[in-house]
């Protein structure tokens, strides 16, 4: 996998994909708080996709990030159903955020939010998905980039 750019000028090109798909229907502050719950997934499941530790000119240090950019993408109810479908098939790294999880208030809460609907009733605000660039744009199949 080409991971590293030839200068620092150069973009890199990730043979992978880190993607979320908002449902376009949300509030602003909903979008946001979906984002950011939905990619903390990933980081912790799949360990390869965070690079190193940052430190700035002073010695202070920061912790590390995802080491390729979030792509963010939105569709109607319809087009984030047939995603979860499709990432289901192809067994990629996922996560997902119900409407339900904007009525609980912890970790505890949500899980069992989740777990009480089928996987076919699941009310889908997020879905965020992980894997080979063209596993994941089938995945997307009809989303568009979020404005």
């Amino acid at each position: 996998m080409n991971t590293e750019p030839m200068s620092s000028t150069e973009p890199m090109r990730f043979d992978t994909k880190i993607a979320v798909l908002l449902r376009e229907d949300l509030e602003t502050w909903q979008r946001l708080n979906v984002t950011a719950f939905l990619v903390s997934g990933l980081g912790t499941a799949v360990p390869e996709v965070i690079g190193e530790p940052y430190e700035d000119a002073d010695g202070v240090p920061y912790l590390p990030m995802f080491r390729q950019p979030v792509l963010v993408f939105e569709g109607t109810k319809e087009t984030l159903a047939a995603a979860h479908a499709r990432v289901l098939s192809r067994a990629l790294p996922r996560a997902v955020f119900t409407t339900d999880l904007f009525t609980t208030g912890n970790d505890h809460d949500n899980r069992a939010a989740v777990r009480a609907v089928r996987t076919s009733d699941l009310d889908l605000a997020g879905l965020a998905v992980y894997g080979p660039r063209n596993a994941v744009d089938k995945v997307l199949k009809g989303a568009r980039m979020h404005p």
